[in-house]
């Protein structure tokens, strides 16, 4: 018997007749600012985040059941909202990415800021509400604050081939910068290669979390098989129905041109994340080497 398939258009900012469930949920359960509903870019700043959401008559608030922590430019915001549509889920808690921990990298997250973070997450029923902030699992304050404000979360982890996931990191820095009239930092080329740093990442994540409440997906896969990937992605968050079928023509966000690494530049990068890479192959043997052309040879 073929699988049941309910589709539900998400295009963000389309006429009203078609748009997305997760927004009209969010409309009659009192969101309105829609620029606040879809804030979902992540410039590497530190900021405050947005103001929590009303919470509904006889709805709760609490720790989010699932919080997407890594990793930028490896697809997130396509894979959160396609979470997003699934009916069982409370789509979105004020924006994509809240960047709720950003500012603590003196300290000073206590119990009023916990408290604080749980406000984001109104729910009703047995429905699950989370967020996904990349920059979280490369931040090394965020694992532990994280930890004592949802130690019971389900984390998610999108990763890409590192190399092209560099690239990619530093056309959306350049973006940004052009965007603002400024310069693009002299330090931006090494923050976004320290954040292809999985393993590294990953092993400081396992410090504070069971290995059983994250998921590790790859980009590559969940672009070929998206399906597969949204199943494996809906039984690991605890939903009923795991045959939902969202529209899966969304696309992730396409950057028209990115910077040209010369070949002796890429070999550079590669045998820098080589180790890493390796490592990470080991401890999580759900990565698929072979995924990831420039470090292909390295798979078996």
């Amino acid at each position: 018997m073929p699988a049941r398939k309910r589709v539900f258009p998400l295009r963000p900012g389309g006429p009203a007749d078609v748009a997305p469930r997760w927004l009209t949920r969010a409309r009659s359960a009192g969101y309105t600012s829609v620029r606040r509903l879809t804030r979902h870019s992540d410039d590497g700043g530190v900021r405050n985040p947005p103001s929590p959401p009303p919470c509904p008559p006889g709805w709760r608030i609490g720790p989010p059941d699932f919080v997407g922590v890594g990793v930028q430019r490896c697809g997130t915001t396509r894979w959160i909202r396609l979470i997003g549509s699934h009916p069982e889920v409370v789509w979105p808690p004020a924006a994509k990415e809240l960047h709720y921990f950003d500012r603590y990298h003196l300290g000073g997250c206590g119990a009023r800021e916990i408290a604080g973070y749980h406000e984001f997450f109104p729910r009703d029923g047995e429905r699950k509400v989370g967020e996904w902030t990349p920059l979280y699992m490369s931040a090394p304050w965020v694992p532990a604050l994280l930890a004592q404000a949802a130690p019971q979360a389900r984390l998610l982890v999108l990763l890409r081939d590192p190399v092209e996931r560099y690239i990619s990191g530093l056309q959306h820095d350049s973006g940004h910068a052009r965007e603002q009239g400024v310069s693009l930092s002299r330090l931006t080329p090494l923050d976004a290669f320290a954040r292809g740093l999985y393993h590294a990442q990953l092993i400081r994540l396992l410090s504070h979390f069971d290995r059983s409440q994250i998921l590790v997906l790859q980009y590559e896969r969940c672009v070929s098989e998206p399906l597969a990937e949204l199943r494996k992605t809906f039984q690991f968050l605890g939903l009923r129905d795991v045959e939902f079928v969202p529209d899966l023509t969304i696309t992730p966000n396409r950057q028209p041109s990115k910077p040209q690494l010369d070949a002796a530049a890429r070999d550079a990068y590669v045998a820098a994340y080589r180790d890493d890479v390796l490592a990470l192959a080991q401890a999580f043997p759900e990565i698929d080497l072979a995924l990831w052309p420039n470090f292909a040879p390295l798979a078996g």
